[in-house]
């Protein structure tokens, strides 16, 4: 049964409480760095200051969350709450994607790597037929193209290219 203060809120709630819970233990960690993070310069004016603004976006994210959170405590915790909050947390899969992608580059490089992450993703995203899977890989090779030479980001080689004979790892050091 929903008391009044549930039929006046117009919009979905679904998950809220979570989302209020993890912002605010997120700010809160964000917040307790902050002496690590900036610091205090003698002789210079409060608004100048280089932990100034900083603490104050972060203790407005703190006592907001905190708001947020206390303004949802009438309420109980529904499993339309989990099922939002599970829906949230498939995003994460995509962090552990990217977190192994960077940490494999600098072993394998970053052609072959592309090569075999961005097919991966379009296998994992639903896109298996053959065809689909060979256009990612051009794709990959594409990005590598394009970074490496048109922008000409510097990408450090990778350890595997040390196995190489010179003249081929100065290759793939600058181009792959």
């Amino acid at each position: 049964m929903t008391t009044e203060r549930e039929r006046r809120f117009v919009g979905p709630r679904r998950g809220q409480i979570f989302f209020a819970l993890g912002f605010l233990v997120f700010s809160g960690l964000l917040l307790s760095q902050i002496g690590s993070e900036t610091r205090w310069v003698d002789n210079t004016q409060l608004f100048a200051q280089p932990r100034f603004w900083p603490a104050v976006g972060l203790l407005a994210m703190v006592a907001l969350g905190m708001f947020h959170l206390i303004d949802l405590l009438w309420r109980q915790i529904k499993p339309f709450d989990r099922n939002e909050t599970l829906k949230w947390a498939r995003a994460l899969e995509y962090v552990g994607w990217f977190m192994a992608y960077v940490v494999i580059v600098p072993v394998v490089g970053y052609l072959p790597t592309t090569l075999l992450f961005v097919p991966l993703l379009a296998w994992r995203m639903g896109y298996r037929s053959k065809r689909m899977l060979w256009i990612s890989a051009g794709l990959g090779f594409c990005i590598v193209v394009l970074f490496k030479s048109f922008l000409a980001v510097r990408i450090p080689g990778a350890a595997s290219y040390e196995y190489l004979p010179d003249a081929l790892r100065n290759f793939f050091i600058l181009n792959f």
